[in-house]
């Protein structure tokens, strides 16, 4: 057995980590676990690769700021009371230089943006002494400014899901000077009055810069949320991931904790006895993924009960299929339906709630199939067989497709027999021939058919589209761990700031 583990197990490689409306986070993470279905690891490497983007939106959140217009007075020595407004602020030519991070065990992640260059074009409106420049009267204006940039967000729980609070977010100004109408060498008086405004523009720009950018974290948080949301759905077939807590931080890595818990026709799957503990997962890759069989088991049966473990083969495609090279020999009344019929075909689908259970060893499935072979003549015997399949299963993923594997170690034919003109039950040469064909034809065929449709799921959902670097799946008792490195989806960061941008 391999330690690919369970098909199923990359529907949910993709940023599980995402945030969802939850029915409420303990306050306490231990307390949490045991109804914790799902767990997502971010190292520190990953967090460096993240970072690398941080300035793209940080850049969004400089463009995307609305500035205020500003009406101020002032009293100053010499000149008397100034009057002034501040309008139609714009940025223009901006830059940024290198960003920077921590993680800080216990209390969130420190970033710095340094060399921040940004040109600020405007109108302002002023007058002072003892009479008023007509205020209709509009002087163009711009601000040089060099800017380092600081955020401390702090990670909770709000609003029943994780959050980001960027309040802790702070500006320092290298430089922040004002030209009047392009003026660059302003005789005392104007520079005593550009001084005092460029130190209300200061205020101006950090209370829209902090704004935006934590503006900006809610719409990405809302953003990934959708994203994640159409991932993991498939028609009338959810999986709710809401928190149970809030993440915790340490200076290796970030963890959230997710609940799982699959919806289907207005039930919810429930987890209650979760075996998870941080100590199962380590450090070494980017990315991890810790996911409960208890999660797997509902979205199994949702997708039986929902219809979509069922199969039909006909005509030539039917005929080709059982020109494998079998050991037992074909019986008459099926050579007869394969070559003499018009239309043979063949259906088959679970007839009962498939089963996984996951140990060190590997995922093992148990499943009870039915099939029907139909032979298009009025009076050509149809084939009846119901039977329980047992199979070790493993999973790969490369070079954007899945590929499975299945391995069975039972096929016990429960019953099997001849319908129309009262035919008895197949012999047990027949039912020797059934058991071979089932392995050797029947389970390549399905598994084939599964890994075609859940490549075409992940693409629709846009797996295709990450860059996922030697995925692992190390099956354990109860619970697989996926790990991997990765590359930054930058098709995502894209859509985002298209998002951000509107």
């Amino acid at each position: 057995m391999t330690r690919d583990g369970f098909p199923l197990l990359l529907l949910l490689l993709v940023f599980l980590s995402v945030f969802e409306a939850s029915h409420g986070c303990l306050q306490d993470s231990v307390s949490a676990y045991r109804f914790t279905g799902a767990v997502c690891r971010l190292t520190y490497p990953a967090a460096v690769v993240l970072n690398e983007k941080t300035t793209k939106v940080i850049e969004a959140a400089f463009q995307h700021a609305r500035y205020p217009s500003v009406k101020r007075e002032k009293s100053l020595l010499f000149i008397g009371r100034v009057v002034y407004g501040l309008d139609n602020l714009e940025i223009h030519n901006l830059s940024i230089g290198r960003s920077v991070f921590e993680l800080r065990a216990g209390e969130g992640i420190a970033m710095e943006i340094s060399n921040v260059s940004a040109v600020f074009k405007g109108t302002i409106q002023y007058g002072y002494g003892s009479w008023l420049v007509n205020v209709a009267h509009s002087i163009d204006f711009e601000i040089e400014s060099e800017i380092d940039l600081g955020i401390n967000p702090k990670l909770y729980c709000g609003e029943e899901k994780v959050a980001a609070d960027t309040s802790d977010c702070y500006l320092n100004f290298h430089k922040l000077h004002l030209h009047l109408q392009g003026d660059r060498e302003p005789n005392w008086l104007k520079k005593l009055f550009t001084d005092f405004i460029t130190f209300t523009v200061k205020l101006v720009i950090k209370g829209q810069i902090c704004k935006e950018i934590n503006k900006v974290a809610n719409i990405l948080a809302d953003f990934i949320q959708d994203t994640a949301e159409e991932f993991l759905s498939d028609g009338d077939i959810t999986v709710d991931i809401g928190v149970t807590a809030a993440p915790v931080i340490t200076a290796n890595y970030i963890e959230s904790y997710h609940k799982g818990v699959t919806k289907y026709n207005n039930t919810s799957a429930v987890i209650s006895d979760s075996v998870f503990h941080p100590r199962q997962l380590t450090e070494n890759k980017m990315l991890y993924f810790w996911v409960s069989d208890q999660v797997f088991n509902p979205m199994i049966a949702a997708a039986h009960q929902d219809g979509h473990f069922q199969l039909n083969i006909s005509g030539a495609e039917l005929t080709e299929l059982f020109k494998t090279s079998l050991s037992s020999a074909t019986p008459e009344f099926i050579r007869e339906c394969l070559l003499e019929s018009g239309s043979p075909e063949l259906r088959v689908w679970s007839s009962s709630v498939p089963f996984l259970n996951t140990s060190t060893w590997g995922t093992t499935v148990w499943a009870q199939a039915s099939g029907q072979l139909n032979c298009g003549s009025q009076g050509t015997p149809t084939l009846l067989f119901q039977m329980d399949v047992v199979m070790d299963v493993t999973a790969s993923y490369a070079d954007k497709k899945l590929s499975l594997k299945g391995n069975p170690s039972e096929i016990f034919v429960l019953q099997a027999k001849l319908l129309l003109q009262n035919q008895p039950l197949v012999d047990e040469e027949q039912l020797g021939f059934i058991r071979e064909a089932v392995e050797k034809i029947g389970i390549p065929k399905v598994l084939s058919v599964l890994e075609i449709e859940l490549t075409r799921l992940l693409d629709k959902q846009g797996t295709n589209l990450f860059d996922i670097f030697n995925p692992e799946v190390l099956p354990q008792d109860g619970f697989v761990v996926i790990q991997m490195d990765f590359g930054f989806p930058h098709h995502l960061l894209v859509e985002f700031l298209k998002k951000t941008l509107q």
